[in-house]
């Protein structure tokens, strides 16, 4: 049984089809995979379906659509979500000082480093989704798996 965090740079992928959308799905038709998110990535994954309204890729109404799928599949267990703690916020901290000078470091790409770099010292993730480049390499060199659902 797999374990995985999403980042909210794949886990739109799930409900939205665009490039890494077929690694994605496969990786949820997984028989026993379990699928993590943090709270601030349920907050996020809803801003980038409103982001695609405001650009015009999708009417609002797909947009509820998605974010009601999303809701279910957490109500269903088939997403779990871990809640922002203070110690995440010093471990992001942390990771912004020691990548940010270096490679490009966001305040919540760090927030969502801190989760799943905590997860991963629980032993409840095996592998970081993530479709970011920048994010992925640090999660790397952080000793994270990492699975970019965009490269082959």
């Amino acid at each position: 049984m797999a374990r995985y965090f999403f980042d909210t740079s794949a886990l739109v992928k799930f409900y939205h089809i665009e490039a890494g959308t077929p690694k994605v799905l496969a990786i949820f038709s997984e028989p026993g995979r379990e699928v993590r998110i943090s709270s601030i990535g349920l907050l996020e994954v809803q801003s980038a379906f409103a982001m695609k309204v405001r650009s015009g890729v999708i009417d609002q109404q797909l947009a509820g659509q998605q974010r009601a799928t999303l809701m279910l599949d957490i109500a269903s267990g088939a997403v779990e979500v871990y809640t922002i703690t203070d110690a995440h916020f010093r471990d992001a901290e942390r990771l912004i000082g020691s990548h940010g000078f270096s490679r490009r470091m966001r305040t919540l790409d760090a927030l969502q480093l801190a989760v799943a770099l905590d997860l991963m010292n629980q032993n409840l993730t095996d592998h970081f989704v993530v479709a970011d480049r920048s994010l992925a390499e640090i999660a790397a060199f952080e000793g994270l798996a990492v699975i970019d659902p965009e490269k082959p």
